[in-house]
């Protein structure tokens, strides 16, 4: 099988999408026996850190669905996941899929708690979790049942298991959620067209460099992990998926299975920048790509200077010294990064630029009545793409208010420049009216901090209203721990727009578990909001 085979066969299918490809694959007899998914947990008796052939993954999944038709699951119903290992995750969706059943995955950081909350919204017709969750869980009202330990589904018969499931187009393929950094994580529903859209898209473009191997650094319950899953056996690639996306355990990995790209958010590539990355070997990445969150420039600058790439020159196809980041804007309910900006060593356009958007994306910069905003102006992001989720489970009133003319509304506050260039200034629930026609951008505003003060590993803004004040604490994470940070006030008020420096009432170095983060890394900056606040009362 030649991968041109390969590619016009999917792209050829108006059936294939995110609940077939594997089944299409093996029903056509494309490269069954090409390595696909790695893991790091064993897998039926296969070893950790191997990889599947196609025809290996098949008969892990195919035993899984045998095991989940036996406990009763069928097709349509919604079957939660909660478990650490990213292999328990991926073959459940997988083998769901296979059903014609709805995988909802859940992030395996969220506390029992908001578990509980989650899984009584979502009103799943079972859930599936290993033993650590279902420890967590016990006792808790759920609103639905345990099905079975994830690691007891690998003991199902492959050659029992049904037929795969047909699936349309606007069939619901999966349930993820969002963040949560602000409440209870909303719960995205995806559909078989939707969550295949860029990838179907992807398939007539030139094969990217860096594809054919990659490693997965994405939290394995998240929309872009299914995208990526699908992505890989699109184009016959090598996906490694992970576990923890910790900076440590992604340089272990990298040094170990020697990856040519490396997918992230924007919170593992600040923790790889903590690190003396010259002291270890990414000489095999040419490629990191980003979604979610875009990231930061200082950040972006330390990963590109690692690595190599391949580059065309008069002697033909050369290895050069330093990789390329891909850096845009995504999120569950967008389904796929909405943009693509690529940097090198030589990259000057930064100021939290997410680049222009993709081929398969309409977007606009919205006021609040919906009327688009020109060059320069800052308003709400609304976007049109196939790609966009069918809205939230359970949640109609929620999914309708987050449309306005037919575009999906994102909460993020971006412009464009005169060439076509996208800028993200804050989500629109961190952002403060100062008046006067003059706001407070939280992450526009730890850009030029980061920027402008390299011996800061990370930074947080806090602001929020005391009375009829607004008041920003600066919150810096450095090597050298926590205390007053006296020395850097200075250069941190210079950096800061004038009637941003003027809220400014401390800045302070904090240690990382001072920064309370979401399953996914975020700041809860609502909770700091809320933390700050009272300790202001307080005094």
């Amino acid at each position: 099988m030649s991968l041109r085979t390969l590619r016009a066969a999917l792209s050829e299918d108006s059936s294939v999408g995110a609940g077939n490809v594997l089944t299409t694959r093996v029903a056509q007899g494309l490269g069954l026996d090409s390595p696909t998914l790695t893991f790091d947990t064993p897998v039926d008796g296969h070893p950790a850190h191997t990889a599947l052939t196609l025809r290996q993954l098949d008969a892990a999944v195919r035993a899984r669905a045998s095991a989940l038709h036996a406990l009763g699951v069928r097709r349509r119903d919604p079957v939660a996941v909660q478990a650490s290992a990213a292999a328990d995750q991926v073959l459940a969706f997988l083998a769901l899929s296979r059903l014609g059943a709805i995988p909802a995955l859940l992030n395996p950081a969220l506390d029992a708690d908001t578990s509980a909350r989650y899984l009584r919204r979502l009103n799943a017709a079972g859930l599936l979790a290993d033993a650590e969750h279902a420890k967590a869980l016990a006792g808790l009202d759920l609103g639905t049942t345990l099905l079975a330990d994830t690691a007891r589904l690998g003991d199902g018969d492959p050659e029992s298991a049904p037929a795969p499931y047909r699936h349309w187009p606007t069939d619901p393929v999966a349930i993820t959620h969002s963040s949560g950094t602000t409440g209870l994580p909303k719960a995205v529903l995806h559909s078989h067209a939707g969550l295949y859209a860029a990838i179907r898209h992807r398939l007539l473009l030139p094969r990217p460099q860096g594809i054919d191997r990659v490693l997965s650094a994405l939290p394995a319950a998240h929309t872009a992990t299914l995208i990526a899953v699908n992505l890989a056996l699109s184009f016959d690639a090598q996906l490694h998926l992970i576990s923890s996306q910790s900076g440590p355990a992604v340089l272990d990995a990298i040094e170990r299975w020697q990856p040519l790209g490396v997918f992230g958010f924007a919170t593992t590539w600040a923790d790889l920048a903590r690190h003396d990355l010259t002291a270890r070997d990414l000489s095999s990445v040419g490629l990191w790509w980003n979604t979610g969150d875009c990231a930061h420039e200082t950040h972006i600058r330390r990963l590109v200077a690692q690595g190599s790439r391949e580059t065309a020159t008069r002697q033909g196809r050369v290895r050069t010294a330093g990789s390329v980041f891909i850096d845009g804007l995504g999120s569950s309910e967008m389904g796929h990064s909405h943009f693509h900006i690529t940097h090198t060593v030589d990259s000057d356009r930064y100021g939290r630029c997410v680049g222009r958007p993709h081929a398969f994306v309409d977007c606009a910069i919205l006021d609040p009545d919906g009327n688009e905003l020109g060059p320069g102006q800052v308003g709400e992001l609304g976007t049109r793409s196939p790609t966009l989720s069918l809205g939230y489970w359970n949640d109609s009133a929620t999914t309708h208010r987050t449309r306005l003319r037919d575009y999906f509304l994102t909460g993020d506050l971006m412009y464009r420049d005169e060439d076509g260039y996208y800028y993200h200034v804050d989500r629109a629930v961190d952002t403060v009216d100062l008046g006067d026609g003059r706001r407070l951008h939280t992450a526009a505003s730890e850009e030029r901090v980061l920027a402008a003060c390299p011996e800061v590993l990370d930074c947080t803004v806090v602001a929020f209203r005391d009375g009829d004040r607004v008041v920003t604490d600066v919150l810096l994470q450095l090597a050298s721990g926590e205390g007053e940070s006296s020395e850097l006030t200075g250069q941190v008020l210079a950096a800061l727009e004038p009637h941003v420096a003027a809220t400014v009432r401390t800045v302070l170095a904090v240690p990382d578990e001072r920064i309370p983060l979401g399953p996914t890394g975020k700041v809860r900056k609502g909770l700091l909001r809320q933390q700050h606040l009272t300790a202001a009362g307080a005094r």
